[in-house]
């Protein structure tokens, strides 16, 4: 077999936080890619603001470096499982595997996640253990667990068989050997590895073109772009070709625009062939798994599989009082137009009409996923309105099931009881419970999704912030019935609209938790704060002190509060009822009940005890 030597195609693999996007970085400014006049940021391959603020990586990035007489075409993708559609794609375009594995966390649920993927498309792995430098790294043990988990998940031989390199990608040094002292500022391990351990791609290229699509990008001058991995053949601009579509049709276009990858930019290019990572333009309607070919040797590839939606919500038009104050996309048309806007690159999301005006289903991989779709519309402008996440619940074999996750969790010791009593609540079963020292436990629990949302808040409240939770999806399995795992304290709700008062917020505070300062604009129906009881309670929190002219013998007090509790997005998500829902407008984030009248609520409240 006649194999292309002057390039390699891989994909950097790992869990959350674990450098796989700081090592980019380093491989990048090591190499003999970018002018020496190039100033690289941190983490220059996020490039959204919510994912160099979070420290994440959300959508896969493509980029190339040279070493030596090599292009290395690299693909840094996601670590969380809401983005793992992204990863699953990437692993078909690719020959072999960076894994990056934290020297002192060692593997974790992504790490077993992302590395399944790869093993199932039998790709070759190069192991990188990561952080060496950090207190506390063991990166023997860590290699150990790294081999465990491969023999767990039926690696072959060869695959048995990965080279190890250990680094600290954030002083940009490496080495070959676990030892701290021989560190150098160097890449050239991992450059020399993967030249040595990852096979060159085939060179069919004078074959019929078969390439395929694995991302999307969009462009407002170009249209859709396809970007994915030459199978086989060659591709030149200007070429007529065939797209085989998902359902079986197919359609002709000419190739306008061709780019290829190098450095932190997208270069046009006039041609490439057999094994080749590039961009191809000129058709509107491409979508991922499909594959362009030879008008006159029409043969598709084999479909992409994109894991399906397992969350949604209900995102509609904002109705609040104050709708249309803050925003700049405030129409039901201009919000539609956006969410279809982002189906041209998250093939991992769905957007279905419901049969309320001005509201769509939004479906997502998780509350993350959904989140940062929130969060990007109200920084873009937009105002809307969002319902409580429900899991989405399928039949299999004539059954109701439910998606179920894996959580893993590291805690101090003296958190684990309370861990594990409120996950049994939410129906987690325990797996497995280990120390794994310096005073530390690691849990390991199925639980329905359901269970988990919301979870995460009580999570940081119960470890003092200390603990760290992990979830991914494992597989759909029977609803659990007569089960409803919502909010257990009720709401304060305001009963009138106007600022709040530090003399009404002091009246209520003992009631529970207030989420708004004085001199907040609320209005009816709005939650002003979390009851410390299971009931909603309306309360007026913009009453103003009376004031008369008959001094108090005493002085009055200064007036004190407690400090309200400000929700984050997430926070504001994870908190709501199904009779609530989410306000989010660029400047705000609000709470408030779905009916707004406290009249007419606590008349459906009655109605539904009465039902029940």
């Amino acid at each position: 077999m006649k194999t292309r030597d002057d390039i390699r195609n891989i994909a950097i693999i790992a869990h959350v936080d674990h450098g796989k996007t700081t090592l980019v970085n380093e491989l990048l400014k090591q190499s003999d890619t970018l002018d020496e006049h190039v100033q690289i940021e941190d983490r220059a391959m996020d490039t959204n603001d919510i994912e160099k603020e979070r420290g994440i990586t959300i959508l896969s990035k493509n980029t190339a470096v040279r070493y030596q007489d090599k292009q290395i075409n690299i693909l840094d993708t996601p670590g969380h499982a809401d983005f793992g559609g992204e990863v699953e794609r990437i692993m078909r375009m690719v020959d072999g595997v960076l894994l990056v594995v934290d020297a002192f966390e060692g593997t974790m649920p992504q790490t077993r996640f992302v590395l399944k993927k790869a093993l199932d498309q039998h790709l070759t792995p190069v192991v990188v253990i990561n952080k060496v430098d950090r207190p506390g790294s063991r990166p023997s043990e860590v290699v150990d667990e790294v081999l465990d988990l491969f023999i767990e998940l039926g690696a072959d031989d060869d695959q048995l068989d990965f080279p190890v390199i250990y680094t600290s990608a954030m002083n940009g040094t490496s080495s070959y050997d676990e030892d701290l002292s021989t560190q150098e500022h160097t890449m050239k391990p991992i450059f020399d590895t993967i030249v040595k351990a990852i096979p060159a791609p085939e060179d069919n290229s004078d074959e019929p073109l078969q390439f395929q699509v694995a991302m999307l990008d969009y462009d407002d001058f170009v249209g859709r772009i396809g970007i994915g991995r030459i199978f086989r053949g060659t591709i030149k601009v200007g070429d007529n070709v065939t797209v085989m579509k998902l359902d079986g049709s197919t359609q002709n276009f000419r190739v306008t625009k061709l780019m290829g990858f190098f450095g932190l930019k997208k270069l046009d290019i006039e041609e490439a062939k057999a094994g080749d990572l590039i961009a191809i333009s000129g058709m509107e309607e491409i979508n991922v798994g499909e594959s362009v070919v030879d008008p006159s040797a029409q043969e598709a590839l084999p479909i992409l599989r994109i894991d399906e939606p397992t969350l949604q919500m209900t995102f509609g038009t904002n109705t609040s009082p104050f709708a249309g104050k803050e925003g700049k996309f405030v129409t039901a048309r201009q919000l539609q137009d956006r969410l279809e806007r982002e189906l041209h690159t998250d093939v991992s999301l769905r957007v279905d009409e419901t049969d309320q005006p001005g509201s769509w289903t939004v479906s997502g991989r998780g509350e993350l996923h959904l989140s940062i779709l929130i969060e990007n519309l109200r920084r873009e402008g937009y105002e809307l309105q969002v319902s409580r996440p429900q899991v989405i619940i399928r039949e299999i074999d004539g059954q109701q099931c439910e998606p179920f996750e894996s959580v893993q969790i590291d805690t101090p010791d003296e958190y684990s009881g309370t861990i594990i009593q409120t996950l049994s609540e939410r129906k987690g079963n325990m797996q497995n419970m280990e120390s794994v020292g310096n005073g530390q436990t690691r849990l390991t629990f199925l639980a329905p999704s359901r269970g988990l949302i919301g979870y995460s808040t009580e999570f940081l409240s119960i470890t003092r912030g200390y603990g760290i939770m992990n979830h991914t999806f494992d597989s759909y399995q029977p609803v659990i019935k007569n089960w409803n795992p919502g909010r257990r304290n009720g709401a304060l709700v305001s009963i009138n609209e106007g600022k709040t008062t530090t003399y009404a917020t002091m009246g209520i505070e003992d009631r529970g938790t207030i989420f708004v300062d004085p001199g907040t604009e609320v209005y009816e129906g709005m939650i002003v704060g979390k009851n410390s009881r299971d009931n909603d309670i309306s309360v007026n929190i913009t009453k103003g002190k009376q004031m008369t002219n008959v001094r108090a013998s005493a002085k009055d007090e200064t007036a004190k509060i407690k400090e309200p509790q400000h929700l984050t997005l997430e926070e504001s998500l994870e908190f709501l009822n199904e009779d609530e829902l989410c306000e989010v407008t660029p400047e705000n984030i609000r709470l408030r009940k779905e009916i707004l009248n406290t009249n007419e609520r606590e008349k459906q409240a009655k109605r539904r005890r009465h039902n029940s």
